[in-house]
């Protein structure tokens, strides 16, 4: 799999009728960045109780793209979730069945509960179960590069990567970059594990926050200045 795979090859059953010009430029990195295409966001927590389809993969490839990929941010489910069933369709498993072999088992994460959709599919953009304590593991995979107990599981190439910020906006691959150079995984209402590799740190929390850009200032003001 490729970063630089055009959609329409990676989902050609899955295609609208009328495949428009930004479709067909699509690529799977355009799925992790935030910059799909599309207008708005789909597939958000208070909408996917609501839909009468069950097939969210052809639902989502026929919401128009109304902009170029890679040219305007919007935070949407669409891109993560269509990565994810990909992954899924290419190994013949779920994520969570994919996912602990090669990741959970090393950290010590116990098979978690992962959200689906109807089709039975684990959704790849949210709906992951972690406590605090596997949570704050994955923030420090990350800041040891992708390595753990002394064995390289992810490329360091790819930490950097994904960690970095785009040409569009201050994202990543699914990471929020911040203040002090750092980088977080950010779940809603503020689940977070924030990287800071300046000062060889990771701050994880959980929490039930409607206001998490007061939070955000909190925690730099805080905890990240003091550290």
């Amino acid at each position: 799999m490729s970063l630089d795979e055009k959609l329409t090859d990676a989902f050609p059953e899955d295609l609208p009728d009328v495949i428009d010009d930004n479709l067909k430029m699509a690529t799977v990195r355009d799925l992790l960045t935030m910059c799909l295409g599309q207008e708005q966001g789909s597939l958000m927590g208070e909408q996917r109780p609501l839909y009468q389809e069950d097939d969210w993969v052809k639902m989502s490839l026929a919401i128009p793209f109304q902009y170029k990929p890679g040219t305007h941010f919007v935070y949407n489910n669409v891109g993560p979730y269509l990565a994810g069933i990909l992954v899924q369709r290419r190994s013949g498993c779920d994520l969570v069945s994919y996912l602990t072999p090669r990741l959970f088992k090393h950290l010590g994460i116990k098979r978690p509960t992962w959200e689906t959709d109807p089709l039975g599919n684990s959704f790849g953009a949210g709906g992951l179960f972690l406590t605090l304590s596997e949570l704050h593991k994955f923030g420090l995979f990350y800041l040891n590069k992708g390595k753990w107990n002394g064995k390289q599981i992810l490329f360091e190439k790819w930490i950097e990567e994904s960690t970095a910020a785009s040409d569009t906006d201050n994202y990543g691959y699914l990471f929020w970059r911040g203040e002090y150079n750092s980088y977080r995984a950010d779940g809603k209402y503020s689940q977070i594990s924030m990287i800071l590799p300046d000062k060889n740190a990771v701050i994880s929390m959980v929490a039930e926050c409607r206001n998490g850009e007061e939070l955000m200032s909190a925690l730099y003001d805080l905890v990240c200045a003091k550290l």
